[in-house]
């Protein structure tokens, strides 16, 4: 029986373990993984079933045993994979972690994964031979200290015969996935197999993405984070849907390479963040659109950052000559700590707006208006799935109306037991069976709409302005760099106040730090204490590309940000 998610055969697997055991030994259907050249490397689910276990043998002809936490780091997208999977059908639990560190970030990079290795516990960390060297002396001084193993050396060759896998449970942790380190460092958030199969089975299944036998997924999402890792590694596993898969570093350089594989390929499924749609459709050129054919994409999910109405519209008209249907973009929401998704807007419904007064929703209602110039357009996010619930809360923890804005919280099968050996955090995080999210929303008709996060809430006397509003304003300015502006509050003789940075040319400098206050004043009413006009590039983002506003904020005020001159 082929594994399905589509509601009429569903599997019996209930972990992934289980669910590779049931994937038909299909030469058609599997990865392809294409290199920087454009070069293909297939592996059919039977080749990935057998290389797992040969992998998951070696691992513990290394000594780990089952349970072992056991960091992967490895950057080529296909070892990555495989060696993923080699430790969960060893019983162990696999910790995702970047291994592309920028040439000037790589202080930060090393500390980050010293840091992971360490709060995971994790007994060993699976590289590259490459990248030997650059790690060799990582946790030298240091009382701590995994074992190193690499991709060609260690997890070469064949296996002794005798090695026994283990038995792996529904409630055993299937992996940790650390956050992404936007607010402070990461913390570890556990997914058992059962969080795993229900969440996968939801977002691919009617109620999500609605899985069909011709699907095929094509994405560039980095593999280190769960929108990437769930969403078209272990999700398609579970559900039998190929993927193809680009390097992200594809993407980075050339964001066309995206759609012109979906087009080659014939690719129906596939996902990204807000920022990417505003940018391929910016790179797109009428050339580019004369040849392209999108009429195979069936699904264009967007989630992982606020997501802007006007660039979803723009990217559908932009792409409308190419066969591409508005019809197919389907917001959502998700997060870690639930695996991966929490709702999803209708597939192949249109998108579905929410057009409030922006002083409401400053003092927690979300009061319709048609008065564009004084109001503030959100997207829905859609229903949780069934089995889930979902509600927005006061500060004392009481459940809201409709159209009163709240912290979201949402309980159910897909959310995690909490942070792996943090019990202050998961404590702080996981209340009374609820997952208490952070972000800000309200529910009007049944339907999530998202304001912003808690913590990032600017408030001058005594109104609530969320920050994603004033960014999106600031970034339609010619001149600023789309996506890279970021608002923040500081505090200043006793009051809040409002900073705005923003990535533009040294040229521009002095017309922008003008022209943003300007934006701002008339479309708030915020006067802007401070504009930072910072060179393209200096404002910090998280590896998976969201902006970090209290990293911002913290190098404002240590006078660190890289601005330009008067």
């Amino acid at each position: 029986m082929r594994p399905r998610c589509d509601g009429v055969t569903q599997p019996a697997a209930q972990t992934l373990v289980s669910a590779l055991e049931q994937l038909p030994n299909d030469s058609e259907r599997g990865f392809r993984f294409l290199d920087p050249q454009g070069q293909e490397r297939n592996y059919p689910q039977r080749a990935i079933r057998a290389e797992a276990k040969r992998r998951a043998a070696l691992l513990l002809q290394h000594g780990l045993r089952k349970g072992d936490r056991v960091v992967v780091a490895v950057a080529q997208e296909d070892e990555f994979v495989l060696s993923f999977l080699g430790a969960v059908v060893a019983g162990l639990v696999p910790v995702p972690v970047s291994a592309t560190p920028l040439l000037r970030a790589v202080d930060g990079h090393l500390g980050t994964l010293r840091h992971v290795s360490r709060a995971s516990g994790a007994r060993a960390v699976v590289v590259m031979e490459r990248n030997r060297s650059l790690l060799g002396e990582l946790w030298d001084g240091q009382d701590f200290a995994p074992r190193l193993l690499s991709v060609e050396a260690d997890l070469a060759g064949a296996p002794q015969a005798d090695v026994a896998l283990p038995r792996v449970t529904p409630q055993d942790p299937c992996f940790v996935q650390f956050t992404s380190g936007s607010t402070a460092l990461p913390k570890g958030v556990t997914i058992t197999h059962a969080n795993l199969v229900r969440n996968a089975r939801d977002f691919l299944g009617p109620s999500g993405l609605d899985r069909r036998d011709d699907d095929l997924g094509v994405s560039w999402l980095p593999l280190f984070h769960d929108m990437g890792l769930i969403g078209f590694i272990l999700g398609t596993l579970i559900c039998d849907i190929p993927v193809v898969i680009l390097p992200t570093a594809a993407f980075a350089r050339n964001p066309r390479s995206w759609l012109e594989t979906i087009h080659s390929v014939r690719g129906t499924i596939t996902y990204a963040p807000n920022f990417a749609y505003g940018l391929a459709a910016k790179r797109l050129r009428e050339r580019d659109l004369a040849r392209l054919d999108l009429s195979c994409l069936r699904v264009a999910g967007c989630g992982a950052e606020p997501i802007n109405p006007d660039t979803m519209r723009a990217f559908a008209r932009r792409l409308q000559p190419t066969g591409f249907r508005a019809e197919a973009l389907l917001p959502s929401y998700g997060m870690a700590e639930a695996t991966l998704a929490i709702t999803f807007h209708p597939h192949g419904t249109p998108l579905a707006t929410d057009r409030v007064d922006s002083v409401a929703l400053r003092a927690g209602r979300a009061t319709q208006s048609e008065r564009v110039a004084q109001s503030t357009e959100l997207v829905s996010c859609g229903r949780p799935f069934p089995g889930h619930e979902l509600r927005t809360v006061d500060e004392q923890g009481r459940k809201l109306g409709d159209r009163q804005v709240g912290e979201i919280v949402v309980r159910g099968p897909s959310v995690s037991p909490g942070y792996h050996n943090d019990p202050a955090a998961s404590a702080a995080s996981f209340r009374n069976g609820w997952l208490h999210t952070g972000d800000l929303g309200y529910l009007a008709g049944g339907n999530l709409y998202i304001c912003g996060r808690v913590k990032d809430l600017i408030i001058v006397r005594g109104a609530n302005y969320y920050p994603q509003d004033i960014e999106w304003l600031v970034s339609s300015l010619e001149g600023v760099r789309r996506d890279n502006a970021i608002a923040f509050g500081v505090v200043q003789d006793g009051e809040e106040r409002l900073v705005v940075a923003a990535e533009c040319a040294s040229a521009d400098a002095q017309r922008l730090r003008e022209a943003i206050a300007a934006r701002v004043s008339e479309a708030t009413g915020l006067a802007v204490a401070r504009v930072s006009a910072v060179r393209i590039g200096a404002l910090p983002k998280t590896t998976s590309g969201k902006v970090q506003r209290r990293k911002t904020k913290q190098l404002f005020e240590e006078g660190k940000l890289e601005e330009h001159g008067p």
